[in-house]
Parts: C-alpha cells; sequence; structure tokens
C-alpha cells in the first residue's frame, strides 16, 4: 500500500506538502526528522516531517522524497505544538517559524552544479563568445558552481547564457546538497605499538641519537604521559618539545606516532566544575522565594518585582537548583546579549560544566552543537542561557522558565516572521511542558503587571537592596536654564561636571547613558539648511567620526563626510544632536587623564565585543563608559558610584503609545547601575523639561504611581493590555500603489470591524531600502474574538490578493505590536 509523508518546507507557504514514500521508510520516518524533498523544477529542500499517512493528495501527483537526513528527529512534539501555536497566534506560516527556529546548518539546500555533457560532439563554431568562456573552463574543471560561472564571464545574471547551453547540449545541470556542519576534530598523538615495550623504546631512542628534535619530542611524549592520564593534544606536545609541526609530522610518516581524531565541542567552558555553596537569602529574598513556590504549587507563571541591585539573580539561582535536582532541564532568557557575559560566570560558579549558551554572536557550528547537547539532554545542557532564540531549543525535560528583564522591547522580534514575543511563547511553551515559569524584573511590563493584578499571575516581590544598600540619589538638572546661564560645556551641566570630578577623585567608576550611537544625528548647511539624505530611506544619515562616515541606521548605505554642502557648495557644514562618539569625545577633553570607553552597536560587532568591553569596565581598567541602553539592563558593577543621563527628553517625546511607560523603563534601570555596594550612588538626569510627570516619578521610584497613571491612559484610548492590536503594515516600491492599496484594505476593515479600524497611516520612516510603507492599526476589545478577528483579516487579504494589480503589495502582521 502506498504511503505519503505531510511535510514542513521552509518558505512562507501556508499548507504543508505531500510526498510519496515507500513502506520500509514509513516505518522509518516519524514526525520531526529531516528529509531532502524536490520543490518547483529544481530546486532540492530540506524539509521537516510532520505525519506519516496513506491518503494521497487530490490537487497534485505527489513526488518522491530525495534522501532521509539523520536517523532522529530534530524536533519533538511538543516543539512542533509550539510552533503551531506561534504560526497561529503571530499570522504567520509554520515554514517561517521552522527557518527561524532551526540553526541553518540544519536547512540543507542544493547548490546547482554546471557539468559537461560528454555525449554530445560539440562545435566550438556555433558558441557564442560568452558561451565559449564557460565551454572552455569545463574543460579544465569537472564542474562549476553559478556564482563562478558568474565571475567568469562577469555578469551577474547568468541564466540566460545557462539556458541556451542547455539547449544546445553542451551542458548539463546537477543538483547537489551540502551538509554545512562539520564537527570539530582535535588531533592527538601517541607511540605506536610497535614501541611501547621498554626495549623497543630503548632501541628506538638510540636510533634517533642523530636526530634530537625527534627525540626531544618522544621524551616530551613521556614526560606528557607520566604527569596526566589524558590523551595528548598535537598542540600541546609542540608546546613541551619545543619541536614544530614538521619534526612531529616526519615521526607519524616513519610510523613511530600515531595520529588520531577526538570530536569535541567548539563550546568549552574552562571554569571547572562548579560546586560553589549558593550563597544564602537574606529575609527579603527568603520571603519571595516562599511566596514563588506557593504560586507554582497553583500553577500560576509568577512574576518577581525587585528593586534594582535586590539580588534577583540570586532567588533564580536557588530555583534552578532546585530544577536540575529534580532531573529537569532550566531555561534562562536574556533580552540582551551583553547580558549573558556577565551571568554565564556567575552561573558556572554554581553549576559548572551544566550550563550552555545559546545567541546569535555564536558561530552556526557552535549553535548546532548546543542544539544537539539539548536534544539528547546531556549533562552540559542541563542549564540554557539565551536571548530569544534559546526558546525553540528541543528541550526534553523542561522544568523551568525564567525570563529576566521581562519588560524589554528587545524580546519582540520585528523582522523577518515569525514576529513573536519570547515573553508570551515562553508562557505557552512552559505550559505546553507543564514547567514553572518565572518573570522578573525592577520595572515590569504594563501587561504583567495589570495580570497580577486581575489575579492570573503570582507575585511576590524584594523591596530592599542586597546588603540592604540605599537606593540611589536622583537629581534633575534643567539644561535649558543651564543653557541660558551659559553654563554648559559642550553637552555636560555645571553639576553633572562636578559630581564627575569628585567620583574619579574618589576612585570610584562613572557611566554615561545617551541612547544614540554615533557622532551626530543630523549634519547640516547652515547657509541653505540641507541635510544629506539616505538614497534609500526616508531619513537622514547619522555622521560617525571615527570612520569620516555618514551612514544610515535602517539600510547600511554609507558616504564619506562631503568637505561642502551638495546643495549650494557651501563649506558650512555643521552636527546637530549628539550620540555616543561625540560624548566620548567631549568627557575625553574635559578629563584628559580619565580611561574612557564606549559600549554601542558599532563597538560590540564581535563574538567577544560585549565582553572585553564588560571585563575592561568590571576591572576598572575603565574610569567613564559611555554607552546606549546596552547598559542599562541587568549589569552589575560593584565599583559604579554616579550615572549621567545626557538627555531624558528623547526618550519621552517618542511618538509610541509606550513612550512614558520605556522612559520610566530605561531611565529606572540605568539608575540602578549606581552605587550596588556600600556607598550611596548618585543619578543625574539632564532635560529641558525636568517638571515632566515620568522624570519626578523616576527620581521617587514610584513604579505604582506610574503603572495607575498609564493604565488610566490606555483605559480611555483603548490600549494594551486592556485591547488586543494587531498592526498591519503594507509595503511597495510604488508610492501610488501603496497608496491606493492601503486605502482599499482599510475601507475593507472598517465595513467589518467599523471605528477599531486606525489608518492607513505613513509611519515616522515612511521609506525603507527603497520600499513606502503604510501603517493599519486594528484594536480589538476584550469581549472581541480574537481567533475570529484574525480569520476575518485573512479573509479580506484573500480577496486583497485576488486583485491582480495589488498582488505585487506586501502585507505583513504583527500582533501585539509593541
Amino acid at each position: 500500500m502506498q504511503q505519503f509523508i505531510d511535510v514542513v518546507l521552509p518558505i512562507p507557504l501556508e499548507k504543508l506538502f505531500t510526498y510519496a514514500i515507500s513502506q520500509e521508510e514509513a516505518e522509518f520516518l516519524r514526525p520531526g526528522m529531516r528529509v531532502a524533498v524536490p520543490f518547483g523544477k529544481s530546486k532540492i529542500y530540506t524539509a521537516l516531517v510532520h505525519h506519516v499517512h496513506a491518503s494521497p493528495p487530490l490537487a497534485y501527483d505527489p513526488k518522491e522524497i530525495h534522501q532521509i537526513l539523520g536517523e532522529q528527529p530534530l524536533v519533538n512534539s511538543i516543539q512542533l505544538q509550539h510552533w503551531h501555536w506561534i504560526a497561529k497566534y503571530y499570522m504567520c506560516t509554520l515554514g517561517e517559524v521552522f527557518r527561524s527556529a532551526v540553526p541553518s546548518a540544519f536547512l540543507l539546500e542544493s547548490e546547482t552544479l554546471i557539468l559537461k555533457n560528454d555525449r554530445v560532439a560539440v562545435d566550438e563554431m556555433n558558441l557564442k563568445d560568452d558561451e565559449f568562456l564557460v565551454y572552455e573552463a569545463l574543460q579544465h574543471q569537472s564542474s562549476l558552481k553559478v556564482h563562478e560561472v558568474s565571475a567568469i564571464v562577469e555578469r551577474k545574471n547568468v541564466l540566460p547564457i545557462l539556458n541556451r547551453l542547455i539547449e544546445k547540449n553542451v551542458i548539463l545541470l546537477k543538483e547537489e546538497l551540502y551538509e554545512q556542519y562539520k564537527p570539530k576534530l582535535v588531533r592527538f598523538v601517541k607511540l605506536a605499538d610497535a614501541h611501547t615495550s621498554e626495549k623497543d623504546l630503548e632501541n628506538l631512542l638510540q636510533s634517533l641519537t642523530r636526530a634530537p628534535k625527534q627525540s626531544q619530542v618522544i621524551l616530551s611524549l613521556f614526560q606528557l604521559n607520566a604527569s596526566q592520564e589524558k590523551p595528548i593534544k598535537v598542540t600541546e606536545l609542540e608546546r613541551a618539545s619545543g619541536g614544530s609541526k614538521a619534526v612531529i609530522k616526519s615521526l607519524v610518516d616513519k610510523g613511530i606516532l600515531e595520529e588520531y581524531f577526538i570530536r569535541t565541542d567548539r563550546v568549552t567552558y574552562d571554569d571547572g566544575q562548579g560546586g560553589h555553596e549558593v550563597k544564602t537569602l537574606n529575609p527579603y529574598q527568603e520571603e519571595a522565594l516562599t511566596a514563588i513556590k506557593n504560586s507554582f504549587e497553583s500553577e500560576k507563571v509568577t512574576l518577581l518585582r525587585g528593586v534594582t541591585s535586590s539580588g534577583k539573580t540570586e532567588v533564580y539561582v536557588k530555583l534552578i537548583e532546585q530544577c536540575i535536582s529534580r532531573g529537569k532541564q532550566a531555561l534562562y532568557l536574556l533580552p540582551e546579549i551583553a547580558l549573558t557575559t556577565q551571568l554565564i560566570g556567575r552561573l558556572q560558579e554554581y553549576f559548572g560544566a551544566k550550563v550552555s549558551v545559546y545567541h546569535s554572536k555564536y558561530s552556526i557550528q557552535e549553535r548546532v552543537e548546543v542544539w544537539n547537547n539539548v536534544l539528547e539532554n546531556k549533562q552540559k545542557a542541563q542549564v540554557v542561557i539565551g536571548a530569544r532564540s534559546a526558546l525553540f531549543l528541543p528541550f526534553l525535560h523542561l522544568g523551568l522558565i525564567i525570563i529576566d528583564e521581562e519588560h524589554e522591547g528587545s524580546f519582540k522580534q520585528f523582522d523577518p516572521a515569525p514576529r513573536y514575543h519570547a515573553r508570551d511563547a515562553a508562557i505557552v511553551l512552559g505550559n505546553l511542558h507543564k514547567a514553572n515559569v518565572m518573570l522578573g524584573s525592577a520595572t515590569p511590563s504594563i501587561e504583567s503587571f495589570y495580570n497580577v493584578a486581575k489575579g492570573k499571575y503570582g507575585y511576590a516581590e524584594i523591596t530592599r537592596r542586597y546588603g540592604d544598600v540605599v537606593m540611589p540619589d536622583i537629581e534633575l538638572v534643567d539644561i535649558k536654564e543651564q543653557t541660558r546661564k551659559k553654563r554648559m560645556k559642550g553637552h555636560f551641566s555645571e553639576r553633572l561636571m562636578e559630581e564627575i570630578t569628585t567620583t574619579l577623585e574618589e576612585g570610584l567608576q562613572v557611566i554615561l547613558f545617551q541612547n544614540r550611537r554615533g557622532y551626530a544625528p543630523i549634519v547640516e548647511c547652515t547657509t541653505c539648511g540641507h541635510s544629506p539624505q539616505c538614497p534609500n530611506c526616508d531619513v537622514s544619515l547619522t555622521y560617525h567620526q571615527y570612520r569620516k562616515q555618514l551612514r544610515c541606521h535602517y539600510c547600511g548605505y554609507h558616504m564619506a563626510l562631503q568637505e561642502s554642502c551638495q546643495a549650494c557648495g557651501s563649506p558650512t557644514l555643521d552636527t546637530k544632536g549628539f550620540g555616543t562618539e561625540q560624548v566620548e569625545q567631549e568627557i575625553g577633553q574635559l578629563f584628559p587623564d580619565a580611561k574612557v570607553g564606549r559600549m554601542d552597536l558599532d563597538t560590540t560587532r564581535g563574538k567577544h565585543g560585549y565582553e572585553k568591553i564588560i571585563t575592561a569596565f568590571e576591572q576598572q581598567e575603565l574610569d567613564i563608559l559611555v554607552g546606549t541602553q546596552m547598559l542599562t539592563k541587568g549589569l552589575d558593577f560593584r565599583n559604579v558610584n554616579l550615572v549621567g543621563i545626557m538627555n531624558a527628553d528623547s526618550l519621552l517625546n517618542f511618538p509610541d503609545y509606550r513612550a512614558h511607560e520605556r522612559a520610566f523603563q530605561l531611565l529606572t534601570q540605568v539608575a540602578g547601575r549606581a552605587g550596588r555596594t556600600k556607598k550611596r550612588g548618585k543619578v543625574i538626569i539632564q532635560s529641558y523639561n525636568p517638571y515632566h510627570q515620568i522624570l519626578k516619578q523616576v527620581s521617587t521610584h514610584s513604579y505604582d504611581e506610574m503603572f495607575k497613571e498609564q493604565l488610566y491612559e490606555r483605559e480611555q484610548y483603548k490600549y494594551p493590555p486592556i485591547n488586543k492590536i494587531i498592526k498591519i503594515t503594507l509595503k511597495h516600491k510604488e508610492y501610488n500603489k501603496l497608496n491606493e492599496a492601503a486605502e482599499w484594505f482599510s475601507k475593507s476593515l472598517r465595513n467589518v470591524f467599523g471605528g477599531s479600524v486606525l489608518g492607513p497611516e505613513y509611519p515616522p520612516v515612511a521609506r525603507i531600502r527603497n520600499q513606502y510603507l503604510k501603517n493599519i492599526i486594528v484594536k480589538i476589545n476584550q469581549d472581541q474574538s480574537l481567533p475570529k478577528t484574525k480569520n476575518s483579516i485573512r479573509r479580506i487579504e484573500k480577496s486583497f490578493k485576488s486583485i491582480s494589480f495589488y498582488r505585487s503589495v506586501r502585507v505583513i502582521y504583527n500582533v501585539d505590536h509593541i
């Protein structure tokens, strides 16, 4: 009887595809296994088996699969359930979730090989010049890849040439699958069996008397063998004997030494066994831990609100310890890779090699290894720390999920799909695994705190800092008044200068926060007012001084800084606004003896970029650290006494319903970096409007007041958490077509949902990468069914796509838009 499988392809298509398999394959294949399948005319994709069945598809004749990849399932049934939920809730396809969730090394894709057709005699006179170049290259090489042909003929699009050669029977095409993951093999050596007895060894050393370097290598090998039980690496032997690779190779060639390879993980930790005693908790932490456990017993998601530096991490460590002792895995999610750097060290002290890390700064190969370790439930993957993508790992026995700094916007994925929120998706994952879910923050999001108020979540709090350290003293400085009185030095007020001087004299450290990278956001001609714009996006170019470049932060376009204005030719160019680079330069001039570092997207590009800067600051190699919001989240610097916020207004005056909540969270978190040990820290917030309600609430640490105020506003204007929001973005390169399409779409939505549809409206940046954007927002009341609403929107999209004029307009859904 003919058998079939339905597979998930890693492409944005709605439905599953069916392929034919044999009876033996049907017995072997299970959901979650990888298979290579032909798709379209010549492409081969890695697909995931969804289920095996015996009913053929009605609309098409199923093709046969190409091959089976791997003997074990790559993902488990709970993961597949979770993916289905993400696809359904965030209005994307299962294929998009599959592509996003799995390390790309698992997604084998075909590479088209071009081969010479040996069965046909080719008349070279019939070939055009470009065709002859390809034919000639194939005389010297057995096969060519498409990009190699492109280099030979010096043209980007080579498909017409290849099609002509296929028609003339000169070439054949072949699809070949490439496995991207290669295990790391380490080279070891040992003495060949023929020389292991004492007599043989004596003879060997005598025969090497005329080769002192080789005999030195043999003697060093003995010393290493005597001092350690472990196998000996080639590099280790080189170091110990002072010999070169060539000496060792000649001994291997003579058969005196034998080399062998052992597969090892790329990510290994030297910090040993762990096993440090977990710190004893103070009474406030104990109280919070008891409240959390009680809440877990009633199977509730629990929110821990602890003021900055209250020791939330110690409470998490206790929970992880209990989770591991029950033989379960723990997942610790963080919003920023910068945070993992500090935390890895702390968790390794307690749990040693049981800790694994998973985030996008790791190479593909390293991510594959962590994936496999989690899948096989290995000892080294009992505690996984990671950014939002760690959520997709194939956990088998997940017992605890901790989402630290749960209020962070970085947990939301914006591009590409799935546009999921890691906090919400983790809560669903915990539910599927029957695992405990813990949310932690000093400034919880309005949504989470609203769920606590409603009794949906459990709640625990720590109101005192660890060691009874006093909360920092927050001072607001009016820079409008300071500028009027000419008391500003660059972007520094007199008050901030005094405090920096005092702090540096006491040998303590300073953090300066400015939430914009680069040197200045705008370069402007003072004669005609022209400022250089990005040719692909509707934004002005940001000036980066260290490269003398103007850069676009949306598409990456850059150009050298011009000597004169491009519009009027006048050399009067000036900068407006300021970024971290300018702050770094100014502080360097004002305090020439201080060592200044900068931490933003430009300085943390490499894999260890974060680590280097954070370690240098921790070890007090830097006196002043200037940075963007990377600095704000949960980092623990013992010696920081002063935090300066260069300009709070850019956070407050933002066209977004969350601007005030975000500003409160960000400023409170930055302030929390100050005075984490004995001495009371100081925070100086510079603003043109120091009487703003949010700044007052930050300075008095009154979260509850901010929560009540924001919730009242959200109720008035029907925003989350009272209502749900779906943002629909339409995208096209033609301005007029986009306008027409957006009008049609919003009119159709209004026919169904009435007044709860806002837009269409251009966003603040209305063109990115030469594509115009228009947004429509749908607000959904609490008594309205979310699945039904989504189905209605999908139906409207189907009608929209059936109009040929609109088919090229891209529709993007962002559910729970932040």
